[in-house]
Parts: C-alpha cells; sequence; structure tokens
C-alpha cells in the first residue's frame, strides 16, 4: 500500500475501526436526510429492538463518519463529521447544527489547520474542545473552535497518533478540567508490519510510554517491508520504531504526550497545565462521569494482528482511579497477564521471537516486554474492570442515564458498541459482537446487556434494513432534554476484493451515517 492509500482511524477500535473513506462532500443541509416525527418512529424502524416502555426516532441521517454529538448554551445540537481519507478527495472535517431533522455546516474544520479524525467533540464555556490530528506531522492535537469560525491548536505532539490509533473522546470533568484520552501506537507495544502504511509515511512512528521503564528485550523477527527483496527480514522491539532491536535491562524514557493514556488541563492555560491521569490503557474511546464524581471509560482489547498478536478473551468498561496503570501491552483487557495460555493465538499467526541473538524456542508464546519491577510496575487492579462486553464489540463512547430515566436505569452507564471488522482484525473470530448500544451497572463487574440493538444481529445494512435500523453505534450522550442520543457512525464493512486494487480491505460509503433519539414513552422529547 502507498501513504496515498492510507487510512486515517478514528479509532481502530479493537477491531481497527477505519475511519475516513469516501469521495469529498460538499453539501451541507442537503446531504442529511430529514427525521420522521415520533409518532411514526414505530412504524419506521421495525428492525431495531427496543426494551418495552422506550421509543426510538432518527433525529437525523446522511451524515459521512459522525462521531459526537454535544450542545451550546442554548441547548442548540451539534454533531461532528470526523473526516478522512482513503481516496484523492476526502471527506472533510466539519461540525454541523441539527435543526429540524436537518444539519447544516457550521464550521469547516478540515480548511482551520485540523487534519481527521476528528473522534471527540465537547462544547464548554462558549467553545468547542476537539481532538483530531495536526496537519503537519500527524501527531495527536486538542483544539478549540468557536462558532465565530476561530480553531486554536491548544497541544500537539502526540506522537502515537501517528499511527491507528489516535486522540479519542474530550469531555469536560465536574472539576473544571478537561480530560481527553490518548490511544497507543499499535496493536501491543511492537510496530509490526500490519502498519506499514503508517510507517512509511512516518518512519519514526512507535509506542511510547507514560514512565521511565525497563524492558525484556523481547524482539520480533518479520519481513522487512521497506526494501525490494521480499525475503529480507528485521527485529522489532517494543516502544522502538520498526527495525529496531532491543535488550534486556534497556530503559524507555516516559514522555509527557504518551499514549494508551488519560489527561486533562486547565481550558485557561491548556499546555502549562497538561497533567496525566491514568495511564496503561489499550486503547480507550469515551469518558464519563456519574454524579459522585467517579471516571468510567470504554476500552478496545487487543487484536489477533501485527508482530504480537493477542487472542484477548472480552474488552471491557472500567472505572479510573487516579494515578493507576492498567497493564498495556503485558495485560488484558480484563487485566490478567497475557502470558496465560488462553491469550494465545496459533504458531501461524506470530512472529519469531529473539532475546539478543537466541531465538526462543519451542511453541509460540506471549511474554512480558517490561520487567515490572525494575520499571516499578505493580499488577493492575482486577476489580477496576465494572463491564464485560463480548470480544470484538469495540466499546467506545459512553453516558451515565439521568435521573429522569428513573430509579431502575438512572446512574447506569451506557456503551456504545461500534462492532468488529473480522477477518482483517481477527482470523479466530466468526461471531457477530457489538453493533448495539449496551447497558452496563458500575459495581458489578457484569456482563454488558443489549439495551439498543438491531432485531436480528449485526449492521441493518446487512439484513436489508439499510437506514432503517442501527449501523455501527459510536456514541452515546443524554441531552438537556434527557433523552439519549445515539451517533451512528454508518456503514463499515470488509472488502477484501480492494486489496487487489492496492487498497485497504475496508470501504465505508458516505452519507450512511446517523443520530438516533431513544426516549422512555410518556416522556416528552
Amino acid at each position: 500500500m502507498k501513504p496515498r492509500l492510507l487510512v486515517s482511524a478514528v479509532a481502530l477500535v479493537a477491531t481497527s475501526l477505519a475511519v475516513g473513506i469516501a469521495a469529498a462532500t460538499s453539501e451541507s443541509s442537503s446531504s442529511a436526510q430529514a427525521a420522521p416525527s415520533a409518532a411514526r418512529a414505530a412504524v419506521q424502524f421495525p428492525a431495531v429492538k427496543l426494551p418495552s416502555g422506550f421509543r426510538i426516532e432518527k433525529v437525523v441521517g446522511g451524515l459521512t463518519f459522525p462521531t459526537a454529538v454535544s450542545w451550546d448554551d442554548a441547548g442548540r445540537l451539534y454533531v461532528v463529521e470526523a473526516g478522512g481519507q482513503f481516496l484523492e478527495e476526502p471527506a472533510p472535517a466539519r461540525i454541523l447544527r441539527v435543526q429540524g431533522g436537518r444539519a447544516s455546516e457550521v464550521l469547516r474544520l478540515s480548511t482551520k489547520g485540523v487534519a481527521d479524525s476528528v473522534a471527540g467533540m465537547a462544547w464548554y464555556k462558549g467553545a468547542f474542545y476537539l481532538t483530531g490530528r495536526d496537519p503537519r506531522d500527524r501527531t495527536g492535537a486538542v483544539y478549540r473552535a468557536t462558532l465565530d469560525g476561530n480553531v486554536t491548536r491548544l497541544m500537539t505532539g502526540f506522537l502515537d497518533s501517528q499511527s491507528e490509533h489516535q486522540l479519542n473522546d474530550i469531555r469536560p470533568g465536574p472539576d473544571g478540567r478537561i480530560y481527553f484520552v490518548s490511544g497507543p501506537a499499535a496493536n501491543s507495544g511492537v510496530v509490526g508490519i500490519d502498519l506499514g502504511p503508517f510507517i512509511e509515511r512516518s518512519p519514526k512512528l512507535h509506542t511510547t510510554s507514560c514512565k521511565d521503564i525497563v524492558l525484556t528485550g523481547q524482539n520480533f523477527e518479520t519481513p522487512d517491508f521497506r526494501t525490494p527483496n521480499p525475503t529480507d527480514t528485521t527485529l522489532t522491539g517494543a516502544y522502538v520504531p520498526f527495525g529496531t532491536a532491543t535488550r534486556p535491562g534497556q530503559r524507555i524514557r516516559g514522555t509527557r504526550t504518551c499514549g494508551g493514556a488519560i489527561f486533562s488541563f486547565d481550558p485557561n492555560r491548556p499546555a502549562a497545565s497538561l497533567s496525566r491521569y491514568a495511564f496503561g490503557f489499550r486503547n480507550i474511546i469515551g469518558l464519563t462521569w456519574n454524579t459522585r464524581g467517579e471516571l468510567f471509560a470504554g476500552v478496545n482489547s487487543y487484536d489477533v494482528r501485527g508482530s504480537r498478536p493477542v487472542n484477548d478473551d472480552m474488552e471491557a468498561t472500567y472505572r479510573i482511579r487516579q494515578g493507576a496503570w492498567y497493564g498495556e501491552p503485558d495485560y488484558s483487557a480484563g487485566l490478567l497477564p497475557v502470558t496465560l495460555p488462553k491469550f494465545d493465538s496459533p504458531d501461524s499467526t506470530q512472529a519469531p521471537v529473539l532475546v539478543g541473538k537466541r531465538k526462543l524456542a519451542g511453541k509460540r508464546k506471549l511474554g512480558f516486554l517490561i520487567n515490572h519491577r525494575a520499571s516499578g510496575l505493580r499488577p493492575p487492579d482486577r476489580s477496576l474492570v465494572v463491564g464485560v462486553h463480548e470480544i470484538g464489540s469495540s466499546p467506545s463512547q459512553l453516558d451515565v442515564a439521568p435521573a429522569s430515566w428513573g430509579p431502575g436505569l438512572a446512574g447506569q452507564l451506557f456503551v456504545a458498541e461500534w462492532g468488529d471488522l473480522a477477518p482483517g482484525t481477527s482470523p479466530l473470530r466468526n461471531n457477530v459482537p457489538g453493533y448495539r448500544v449496551s447497558l452496563v451497572t458500575p459495581g458489578t463487574g457484569g456482563k454488558a446487556v443489549p439495551f439498543v440493538r438491531n432485531v436480528k444481529l449485526g449492521p441493518a445494512s446487512a439484513q436489508g434494513a439499510k437506514g432503517r435500523g442501527i449501523e455501527r453505534p459510536y456514541s452515546v450522550r443524554f441531552g438537556p432534554d434527557g433523552a439519549m442520543y445515539i451517533v451512528d457512525y454508518g456503514i463499515a464493512r470488509v472488502n477484501f476484493g480492494r486489496l487487489r486494487k492496492g487498497q485497504v480491505p475496508y470501504e465505508f460509503p458516505p452519507r450512511s451515517g446517523a443520530v438516533w433519539k431513544v426516549t422512555p414513552v410518556g416522556q416528552r422529547g
């Protein structure tokens, strides 16, 4: 693949959610479909399955890669389209105002120094706060944007965002600080040939650490795509660029703008006040707080891909403890050591591992990349897992139900599950995870329960109900009216026929996204 065919990911969620494709769109209100009235909702969307006592309506359709919604001080609804490219004329990143069932562009971010993909948006004290990439070097960046068209880059330089994972959700916290999350480069700490297009564009790309760590010196032998000889191989270690070997005891310096972490900053002095809140996450997509000020996050687990595939057994919603390390890349989504046999994948999917010049013999199995004791790291606390999601479901942005949802649901977590892109991201799965909004009860550590989904498992477009059912939920937010708003990213599917054209094997038709609204029957919307 050549750089011009790169996919710019919104999250490459645990299933490699690749955002951004399609031809350029210059439409504004004409691109969005008018939504039916609430009274007609039950008739219009029979493909959707809801709990008794709830109704669903489509607020707006015809969106291209929507990822987040927010409301201004006047209660007006906005949606952000992530932008991105597979083609030479990419869809733009932009903010749209939603009124009367239509969406009209109010700010085109792509022309204001914001590169795809915009995965997070929040309104706070008269301005939008956004996450994206810096067009100068594709590192992660945070922006402030006002409705008069002024866009300010608040901070940049998050190196991991040059990869398939980037900066994701951004939310104002109860303490008046702005919180956001940074995804880690690579699947599990080692940059492999699965990131070839990203490496071609950013040769120094590597996973970064949030603190000084000591390595075990494991190196992974893979084909070297950088040379014309197909038999050439190279060794790559953890936390270093592709083709760089490491040694036992090697120290990796921590960086202030690391991957796999939650950060916060004072909006009055953003860069100077940047502070790391917690770290060691595989890839957090969403953040939210409950009324007691407890922070929760939806996290995507490892894929069976790259030089160090991990056959994880679940995805998770976490309670976030300030200062805690959550184990990436040596612990699973369930916070168990990946050295347990159940996390192994077939030898055919794994690269040979060497320490120094010694090749580890016998059956290939996962080993730790970090010397935890020498690095001052203790095993993560498993009680921080508050929700268990099916592997490949891709928990994304989430929110807490308000008091108006009654004693049985108020305070509960609702999590958007985007779904997977198997077999492209895992040849070992054949189920249909995600494509729904699930309910998680904090404190139980139990299995997520479907709340909004299609009658048949999977996306609506795969069952003859395109536009008439749930496709790929990316975000859940409760609005000022107490209703649940679901940001539906739209159609994303695997198409291996694209490989013959030198393109990535995924396709994302434009104008297939939507915003849905779910309300209890009898509640005024």
